[in-house]
């Protein structure tokens, strides 16, 4: 088996790459990433892409159609990752996270490639509902970042069949600690605010939900794509990806870490507006369609993989959020210094 994961130089792709090289051992494991945050490693005991066959840097806008000779499947990490991010470079969202996807998909059905597993997002549900939202609910994007996500699927479908099997796992939010480190996410965010600052500040009221995911378990979710049968789920698939029991809303979060780190308190801002971004998630049909693939982090053991891991590496800067654990800062600090351009390319 051929495997390529596409952005897999982010947060996510270092879990990935180890998932796979455990449930794969003799496949061909082949990474391609443009690098942005290649270098921001975080208490790596070893480069987690040795466990690659093969790592090319590229922009997946400009993906080599020729990589795909041979390929028994893609996973595309690839995207412009969170809102701030989207909202500053709003065109680039768009054209990485659903034009490029796209193209790609298209150049894999056309090379012969069985199975295309694409990144998505419960960030699509937008506001909160008194129900979960289930796959087949409304859509309601309320980000840049969401929207691309929202018409990613929408053109990814019809792609499907033939023999082509596409799966796009809509993810909770992602959480815990990797070898590529983000404190740019709302617990690693709580777990860090609390270590250095003894303080988790909550910007809204606390009531928003966020359903959460450790990255290990997307990991997982990523290689029941890759050998899901097209007969279970159909050959187009679009799936809410984690579990009911990490539908959380936003300060019982900060007061579990705040129960796991001595001395930290917990503040909310009563007189913030609204967070339209606040929805719950039905997991109901992941949990048929993949019962060996379920979760199996909760919440604890991810606030206490993070808090270990960032106490190994003695962090102590309570300026984590200006720092290259923030992957907004590091665009900017790339443009800055004159390495990327406004469009995200290297120059």
């Amino acid at each position: 088996m051929k495997i390529i994961i596409v952005g897999n130089l982010g947060y996510i792709g270092p879990s990935v790459a180890e998932q796979f090289r455990s449930s794969f051992p003799d496949a061909e494991l082949v990474g391609f990433d443009i690098g942005y945050f290649a270098h921001s490693l975080s208490n790596a005991s070893y480069l987690p892409e040795t466990r690659l066959n093969r790592q090319i840097f590229g922009d997946i806008r400009k993906f080599p159609e020729e990589l795909l000779d041979g390929v028994d499947a893609v996973v595309d990490l690839a995207a412009i990752s969170n809102d701030p991010m989207g909202n500053e470079f709003e065109e680039v969202t768009m054209e990485v996270n659903y034009r490029a996807a796209v193209r790609l998909a298209e150049m894999c059905k056309r090379n012969g490639v069985k199975k295309f597993v694409y990144a998505s997002s419960c960030s699509m549900y937008g506001e909160a509902s008194e129900f979960p939202k289930k796959e087949n609910d409304g859509l309601n994007p309320l980000t840049a970042y969401a929207r691309s996500k929202v018409a990613a699927e929408k053109d990814l479908e019809p792609l499907a069949g033939d023999g082509f099997t596409v799966t796009c796992l809509r993810f909770a939010t992602a959480c815990g600690f990797t070898s590529r480190m983000r404190l740019d996410l709302v617990l690693n965010d709580f777990v860090a605010g609390a270590l250095v600052n003894k303080e988790i500040g909550i910007l809204s009221d606390g009531t928003p939900w966020r359903p959460m995911i450790n990255t290990k378990d997307m990991a997982r979710a990523f290689e029941w794509g890759v050998i899901r049968d097209p007969a279970n789920g159909g050959e187009f698939l679009a799936v809410n990806t984690g579990c009911t029991e990490w539908n959380n809303q936003i300060k019982p979060l900060a007061e579990a870490v705040a129960k796991q780190i001595p001395g930290a308190s917990v503040s909310t801002n009563p007189d913030a507006p609204p967070d339209k971004r606040s929805y719950r998630v039905n997991f109901d049909l992941y949990k048929k369609l993949a019962p060996s693939h379920q979760p199996i982090w909760n919440l604890e053991s991810t606030i206490s993989e993070i808090r270990d891991n960032l106490q190994e590496m003695e962090f102590n800067d309570p300026e984590f959020r200006q720092s290259q654990f923030v992957r907004l800062k590091i665009l900017v600090r790339h443009m800055e210094q004159g390495r990327l351009s406004r469009n995200l390319e290297w120059i």
